[in-house]
């Protein structure tokens, strides 16, 4: 499970994409400009593949606020998503 207290990728997010996997669960966290709006983007895809790789209908999408509150919600549903869909991720494990 993601740490919301150690897990600080905010600022990274606003610049580059960020990447990670938490046991057979990858996911990307980047910024998302839409006109004037801003947003968070989450994907998270089941491993081995990494993003480009993995067919498009394997990935999940979620947006949140691009702050701080935003990026605790984006944690809060990839934890989630990884309880819910369990048997997805220990596939590859």
């Amino acid at each position: 499970m993601l740490d919301k207290e150690k897990f600080h990728v905010l600022n990274y997010v606003k610049k580059e994409e960020y990447t990670g996997s938490m046991e057979g669960m990858r996911y990307m966290l980047k910024k998302k400009t839409a006109g004037e709006e801003t947003k968070l983007e989450v994907i998270i895809w089941p491993e081995p593949f990494g993003y480009g790789k993995t067919p498009e209908e394997k990935k999940q999408r979620m947006e949140f606020p691009l702050s701080t509150e935003g990026l605790e919600q984006a944690v809060d549903w990839m934890n989630e998503q990884y309880e819910v869909q369990g048997a997805l991720w220990r596939v590859m494990c």
